[in-house]
């Protein structure tokens, strides 16, 4: 099986490469998903059989300020790998990592079927994506939410924010068993308990700091991210 990886030295995109070892996984100095020749020439070489795209802008701040390059990178990279897919490996099954903040956080507990609704520009732009991954016939779209198993990268992290985190092995860990089961559609890999953003970032690291979102000022933020699942199993949330 020959198997592409996208956003390879991301969190989630390293998770994966220890899963698929043999898998195609350049990294972004070597494959710009937003250069459509570049895309091209790489399905017109290679015949996938799975693409795993794992790239993306995710910055909330980012995205708000610079809203013509999260186009680009979330949706006209994501049609131009969908286009390639289409085109040179029509058979392939195509994996599209969205995420829990194309809901709009109002509520709780969100399931595949629940309506999205985001609340700002980086959710609007990854549910474009999923638009785009729909496209192909045999497409799976991931809703999660997850963090790697490292120190928080924030000084402090939110008391009043909510999710059913999951750290990043586990969501690469579920995504192959995904495949391996052969399912389709929208599919949402959770954590099995919704805690705050700061209990999750206790795990890794007891010293942050608590603060609220009446301390924050940007773009508004995806409040409730907690997802729950019709469709598959809940993961543990565990940082052993």
């Amino acid at each position: 099986m020959t198997i592409l990886i996208t956003g390879v030295t991301g969190v989630l995109g390293s998770e994966l490469k220890k899963l698929f070892p043999d898998s195609i996984s350049p990294e972004h100095k070597d494959f710009d998903i937003c250069d459509k020749s570049q895309v091209d020439a790489l399905f017109n070489q290679e015949k996938f059989d799975l693409v795993i795209h794992t790239a993306a802008y995710t910055t909330v701040r980012g995205c708000e300020e610079n809203k013509e390059l999260a186009m680009k990178v979330n949706v006209e990279g994501t049609k131009n790998l969908v286009d390639a897919t289409s085109k040179f490996s029509p058979h392939a099954k195509f994996v599209y990592i969205s995420t829990a903040c194309v809901f709009d956080g109002h509520y709780e507990m969100y399931v595949e079927s629940s309506i999205p609704y985001p609340e700002n520009f980086y959710a609007l732009t990854k549910l474009l994506g999923e638009y785009e991954a729909q496209r192909i016939l045999n497409h799976i779209i991931i809703r999660t939410n997850f963090v790697g198993k490292k120190k928080w990268p924030y000084p402090g992290a939110f008391t009043d924010r909510f999710g059913t985190y999951i750290f990043a092995d586990k969501v690469a860990y579920g995504i192959k068993e995904i495949c391996e089961n052969n399912l389709e559609g929208i599919i949402h890999i959770v954590g099995d308990k919704k805690i705050s953003m700061f209990d999750l970032a206790k795990m890794t690291t007891p010293d942050v700091k608590p603060m609220t979102l009446d301390d924050y000022t940007g773009p508004p933020l995806t409040i409730d991210m907690s997802l729950d699942t019709k469709r598959w199993k809940k993961y543990k949330l565990e940082c052993i």
